[in-house]
């Protein structure tokens, strides 16, 4: 289970717990990986025993308030599996000020495709969205995930000492890592949206959208991009949404503060004031049901109108990545296709410009919704 989730590069460095120690050597002792217990590890390797794991998470996250004892559990899971079984438990570990980390490892509706329906998930971050105090985050880089981790650890033990935990999905999706970008910072990634790419540079008077991803959906996106300025001569910006949930609780929390204080200066919505600045309509893209990015709609400066939702609901089934995710419509053609069809309801480009890329694609018209088939 370990090694699924590639966790080989820990065995050695703080090894899976034994309370007898090793009692043998593993076949694959000679390697640089190899299996390694010690009654001193920090590794739990609970198995196929969800609400097992989540006791041990429990008496963890817990462990600073009942021996007086700080701890940092790191719970690591299939994400289909956490909260949609043990969501009971997750209510009462929140309610009890458990601090900690759970990481939905190969998340998302089309990265566990060979396993079928019961290892794609495309609902654990709705889920977790009706928890009060967990931190949500589907971040698409490791620089991501590095910030959005400290920002764990300060809120948790630093200064303020939050009553807090964090879901964070983790995928198994190949593709390079960039290096941050140098005007981004660490409060940009955790406050939830930043604009990761500014759109190419073209004609004044060519048109402009922008892309919002999360999670394994960069890839298309960015290609979309590509597509979008080659072929259409439309400048697309991208825009990395680590966290709707963030982005929904800081609006409410405007709109309550705005409704009690009628006479100050009414504040913005970090959501609507970094989006004040995006090119176009917006087209978000999430290997997650269309629900999540839909926390934010009513918060998007132009009005929900200009927000196009791409999202995989629909139980789905067993094929390829990019068998799915055209199945989902969420590949690059489908995000392609969205673009020109928000702008063709802007009466910036014609009805018969979309159809023909829907013929170019080869998108199917007549397909079943993949939320129903």
């Amino acid at each position: 289970e370990a090694r699924t989730f590639g966790m080989d590069g820990l065995f050695k460095e703080v090894k899976i717990y034994a309370p007898f120690g090793q009692k043998y050597e593993p076949v694959d002792a000679d390697l640089m990986l190899s299996y390694r217990e010690a009654t001193d590890g920090q590794i739990l390797e609970e198995g196929i025993t969800e609400s097992g794991a989540m006791a041990s998470f429990t008496a963890a996250g817990t462990a600073y308030a009942t021996h007086g004892q700080p701890m940092i559990p790191m719970y690591t899971f299939y994400s289909m599996f956490g909260f949609q079984r043990t969501g009971d438990l997750i209510w009462a570990f929140g309610d009890s000020r458990g601090k900690g980390f759970m990481l939905g490892a190969t998340a998302g509706r089309t990265t566990l495709n060979g396993e079928g329906l019961q290892h794609q998930d495309g609902h654990s971050l709705v889920l977790a969205s009706t928890v009060p105090n967990i931190a949500t985050y589907d971040p698409s880089f490791a620089y991501e995930l590095a910030a959005i981790l400290a920002d764990g650890l300060h809120r948790m033990y630093g200064p303020s000492q939050e009553d807090v935990f964090y879901y964070i999905t983790l995928y198994n999706e190949n593709y390079v890592m960039p290096a941050r970008p140098a005007h981004i910072t660490s409060t940009d990634i955790t406050r939830g949206l930043y604009r990761f790419a500014p759109a190419p540079e073209l004609a004044d008077d060519r048109p402009k959208v922008s892309i919002m991803f999360s999670g394994t959906a960069y890839p298309a996106a960015q290609e979309a991009a590509g597509i979008l300025a080659a072929d259409y001569g439309i400048a697309a910006e991208l825009w990395s949404a680590t966290s709707y949930k963030a982005l929904r609780e800081d609006a409410l929390a405007v709109e309550r503060w705005n409704r009690l204080h009628p006479t100050d200066t009414p504040r913005v919505a970090h959501v609507t004031h970094t989006l004040a600045s995006a090119q176009g309509p917006i087209v978000a893209v999430s290997d997650f049901m269309k629900i999540v990015p839909e926390q934010v709609a009513r918060f998007i400066p132009g009005g929900s109108a200009r927000f196009h939702v791409l999202g995989t609901d629909g139980y789905g089934r067993s094929d390829t990545r990019a068998a799915l995710r055209r199945h989902f419509e969420t590949d690059a053609a489908n995000i392609v296709v969205t673009a020109l069809h928000a702008l063709e309801r802007d009466g910036v480009v014609s009805a018969e410009e979309v159809a023909k890329a829907i013929a170019r694609f080869g998108i199917d018209t007549e397909a079943p919704d993949p939320r129903t088939a």
